[in-house]
């Protein structure tokens, strides 16, 4: 899965994890797999959309993208250099880099903290600015956020849901960062509002070259703002696309699944058409089947599913897919 213009390189990322501390006495213990060798590539200047049920380890890859995780195996790359084992200052200089926009902007927020301080505190943090140029910064990413400058000095909790949603992006972008995880940033807005931070995004994108990853349970939001997607299920990925050739033909039988279930804007289409849901519930990742992890749902499953675990292949150029029925 070589790109030659990648901006962050994981490879064989392993996230496993031990709950020692919630077994009864004498228990035997069963470890947790939350992403089981995953390989991805995020290009430079793209939206690289991550899409899945819950629990499918979307937020957990994030974080180790990220570097708030270390995984268990494997490695992550930033421009070319392993950043899998850095700490300390290291660590901390390279994170001014990395940004995160979360679903609730209010919990994101400080409610003892002005809005202007709070965009100010990564700043300060990573020492780059102080002063009047701090005050000019905060200004200068409140109004790239559609914001005025005079609304520094207020609390969190005097603003509407969208507008909290801006302040969070505004402290995003305000140590010009190269990479930003939107992890269902729009999901707690309505509909209106979601269109509305879209183009935000958009537009600061395009004005700093910004590289995002965007989580997102929502497929039509997906299909507005993304690049390429890729499709995860029980830790591992399944498909990974440009975003116009996901959608319009879909490979893995989990993507078609998911894409069957969005809602189209037509009643009587509607009406018309049946939609059959996936049958059963994931696996739990500490009791992952056997062979292909989704076989257990699959309603095209052969023999060779149930015992041989596919491989996550390039199917056609920027085409990939974990399945053996696939082309």
């Amino acid at each position: 899965m070589s790109t030659p213009a990648a901006l962050l390189c994981a490879r064989g990322i392993t996230v496993t994890y031990h709950r020692r501390s919630l077994l009864p006495l004498g228990a035997r213990e069963r470890p947790v797999q939350a992403l089981r060798s995953v390989d991805l590539d995020i290009r430079s200047g793209e939206t690289l959309a991550l899409v899945g049920e819950s629990g499918s380890g979307k937020s957990t890859l994030a974080r180790v993208l990220v570097r708030t995780i270390t995984p268990t195996s494997g490695t992550v790359a930033f421009r070319g250099s392993d950043i899998t084992g850095i700490g300390g200052g290291a660590l901390r200089s390279l994170r001014r880099h990395f940004q995160m926009v979360f679903q609730d902007p209010f919990s994101s927020l400080n409610p003892r903290l002005s809005v202007g301080s709070a965009i100010a505190e990564p700043l300060l943090v990573h020492g780059l600015a102080r002063g009047r140029a701090l005050r000019e910064r905060v200004a200068e990413c409140l109004g790239m956020v559609g914001l005025d400058s005079s609304v520094a000095a207020r609390r969190p909790h005097e603003f509407s849901g969208g507008q909290r949603q801006r302040i969070c992006i505004a402290r995003a972008i305000a140590c010009q960062p190269d990479f930003i995880v939107a992890d269902e940033a729009l999901s707690a807005l309505d509909t209106s509002l979601q269109g509305q931070i879209i183009d935000l995004f958009q537009d600061l994108k395009e004005r700093f070259a910004l590289t995002y990853l965007f989580i997102s349970h929502d497929l039509s939001v997906v299909r507005q703002i993304s690049d390429r997607v890729a499709v995860m299920y029980l830790g591992q990925v399944v498909e990974l696309a440009p975003t116009r050739e996901l959608y319009a033909n879909p490979k893995h039988p989990y993507t078609l699944a998911l894409l069957a279930a969005v809602p189209v804007p037509d009643p009587a289409f509607e009406r018309a058409r049946v939609y059959t849901p996936l049958r059963g519930e994931p696996p739990s990742p500490a009791n992952p089947p056997p062979g292909c992890p989704f076989h257990t749902r699959c309603p095209r499953a052969v023999e060779r599913c149930r015992s041989e675990p596919p491989a996550l292949r390039e199917t056609a150029p920027g085409r990939w897919v974990a399945c053996h029925l696939s082309d």
